[in-house]
């Protein structure tokens, strides 16, 4: 299959994997910033094929990972209104806030409905025209994506190297990043989602880092371009604009979020129903601040898999399909001790990379832990 199976080949990897092993020569700390990148690595196995001098860490790659607690209790506070028909994407209504989650919320009686799209939420306003509808827009495809702006200003950074979200410069392209190597020196390689991708993506940065060089490059030609899609940003460009923002795990970064234009200010939920006041603080017992940030991982947390799982959630990086614990989860990492580095090819987790229960993915894990 074009674009699929030869991104998924065992033996192209494989001599990716010596590249990047030829290349390294000292450790280096690389970042993917993306969710769905993070569930391939863990997947397949990718942070397990590449030499031990590389670290992969896991970036704030995920809307649902970052919309801060403040946002999501203001969100509890617009839902709660009698008149309201509030809307959100699902991953949404598990994450918790100070007082619970927004599926609580609608299980005490908030009409809260899953929608899988903005427009559905406007077929709704048009069905119950005496009723407010309100969408909760989340994500971060900015002018400078707040993703990479938040780690390369975040205290105690470690990475070296970014792996950028594929899916987001295929809209925005990656002009803005081009700024942001040359000011931090740091090596930013544009990278798709599969198997292939992802090692491919990581031997242009290595290389870079080896090399001392520090710009943006293009693993994913086939789906990016530079300027990315033109008539999707100017879309973005006539309702939004670019403004400060608070992001979980790291704060708030001047300029690296989307707020309303003031012409359409009829449409702002925040301004709307007064909800801007609102501010908490991130509670202590979830680490997933730092692990947004790079410099934790998701096996450190004493509550993973125990107290924390997606049944029972402590943060959003459980809740989030695309979230980092959500992944180490899925893929069975709690339940099977670290296996050394160098895996016999037959028994590599890849072999059942096509699979896509979780029983597969688990029973070729724990061969894999064994070989």
């Amino acid at each position: 299959m074009k674009y699929l199976d030869e991104y998924r080949d065992l033996d192209i990897a494989a001599g990716l994997r010596r590249a990047i092993a030829e290349t390294t020569t000292r450790p280096w700390v690389l970042m993917e910033v993306c969710g769905g990148q993070t569930h391939s690595i863990v997947r397949y196995g990718v942070d397990r094929m590449i030499p031990p001098a590389l670290e992969l860490v896991h970036g704030p790659g995920c809307p649902v990972c970052v919309t801060s607690l403040e946002m999501i209790d203001r969100a509890h506070a617009i839902a709660s209104r009698p008149d309201v028909i509030f809307t959100s994407f699902g991953d949404m209504l598990r994450v918790p806030g100070s007082r619970g989650d927004l599926l609580t919320l609608k299980g005490r009686g908030a009409d809260v409905r899953v929608v899988y799209s903005p427009l559905d939420a406007l077929r709704i306003a048009r069905d119950n025209p005496q009723r407010r509808v309100v969408f909760f827009g989340i994500g971060f495809e900015t002018t400078a994506p707040a993703n990479a702006m938040a780690i390369l200003q975040a205290p105690g950074n470690r990475v070296q190297a970014f792996l950028g979200p594929g899916h987001v410069c295929a809209v925005m392209g990656y002009r803005e990043y081009e700024a942001l190597c040359v000011r931090y020196r740091v090596p930013i390689v544009i990278t798709g989602f599969e198997p292939v991708d992802l090692l491919e993506g990581i031997l242009m940065a290595v290389r870079q880092l080896e090399e001392g060089g520090a710009e943006v490059e293009n693993q994913y030609a086939r789906a990016v371009s530079r300027d990315g899609n033109r008539a999707a940003r100017d879309v973005v460009a006539e309702v939004f604009e670019v403004g400060d923002r608070k992001w979980r795990g790291v704060g708030a970064i001047p300029k690296s979020g989307y707020r309303v234009r003031y012409e359409y200010r009829a449409h702002d939920a925040e301004k709307l129903f007064e909800v801007e006041d609102i501010a908490t603080c991130e509670p202590e017992i979830c680490i997933s601040g730092a692990i947004l940030r790079g410099l934790r991982k998701p096996s450190d947390c004493p509550a993973f898999g125990r107290a924390c799982t997606p049944e029972h959630p402590l943060g959003a990086t459980m809740v989030s399909a695309e979230g980092a614990c959500a992944a180490y989860y899925q893929y069975g990492r709690h339940l099977a001790p670290e296996p050394p580095r160098r895996v016999r090819r037959e028994r590599h987790p890849w072999r059942r990379g096509r699979d896509r229960g979780r029983r597969q993915d688990r029973r070729a894990l724990r061969r894999h832990a064994g070989a």
